[in-house]
């Protein structure tokens, strides 16, 4: 039992600890090349928050990892068999649901530690914050925590170097061989503006790609992922130990 964990720990424990910050693992289910699972944006993201939660409670900070939320935002990918979606307006609900429960037991902290990218919860916050002003919320995309290019050639976008990297690392038994990976070639936008990154829209995932990867997979593994999990997780605790022990009333500095 870790009780950090909420799903893990129990009544006795909880009522006499004095949570800090609240983490939310948010994922997604969907396909992820040939040889990795639909569920590969959940077993990362609630591995890293388990990981850097246990290593900021080392340190004396008293983080609280929520249940994961296991569907994502997927409108690109709905002609992808199986690709489970939530609308953004879905995630709202939630997101208003669980910060009503965290303000009513005194927990007025809360990372969204996100797991896909398909998510986005900027928008979602600044509505948190007109609704529950008294409730500090923020996103991280727990990939961001370091910088890829210290541990891999190619890191890929989806599916690729670095996603099966970490996989291998956190759960080996769930990734194929990767003679059985696609190659993860992707098109890119014709428009010039899209191309660059200042025109935003959403990509039309088969039109992308023809193994629902986005990034060569083939020089990934497992010892790569651990360096790069191991460098996130620390980085990711210091956050929380930060977080964790700064009154709100003192976030800002000179």
């Amino acid at each position: 039992m870790k009780p950090y964990i909420l799903e893990e720990t129990n009544w006795k424990a909880v009522r006499d600890e004095l949570y800090e910050v609240a983490i939310l693992p948010w994922g997604a289910t969907e396909a992820h090349n040939y040889h990795m699972p639909y569920g590969t944006d959940n077993y990362q993201v609630e591995w890293v928050a388990e990981q850097a939660a246990g290593k900021a409670w080392e340190r004396g900070v008293k983080p609280l990892v929520l249940p994961g939320i296991r569907y994502g935002v997927n409108t690109g990918q709905l002609d992808v068999p199986f690709c489970m979606n939530l609308l953004p307006s879905t995630q709202l609900a939630i997101l208003k649901d669980v910060v009503d429960v965290l303000k009513r037991h005194g927990l007025n902290k809360l990372i969204i530690l996100n797991g896909h990218g398909g998510n986005d919860f900027k928008t979602m916050i600044r509505e948190l914050s007109f609704t529950f002003p008294e409730v500090f919320v923020c996103w991280v995309n727990w990939w961001r925590a370091v910088d890829w290019s210290k541990y891999f050639e190619d890191p890929g976008d989806h599916a690729g170097e670095m996603e099966t990297s970490a996989v291998m690392h956190i759960a080996p038994h769930l990734v194929r061989p990767l003679e059985e990976a696609g190659p993860g070639k992707a098109k890119t936008f014709k428009p010039l503006a899209l191309k660059q990154g200042w025109a935003i829209t959403q990509r039309q995932w088969t039109c992308v790609t023809e193994d629902t990867g986005v990034g060569n997979p083939y020089p990934a593994t497992a010892e790569k992922g651990e360096k790069y999990l191991n460098a996130c997780t620390d980085s990711l605790a210091n956050f929380i130990f930060e977080l964790g022990t700064t009154p709100l009333n003192e976030l800002y500095t000179d």
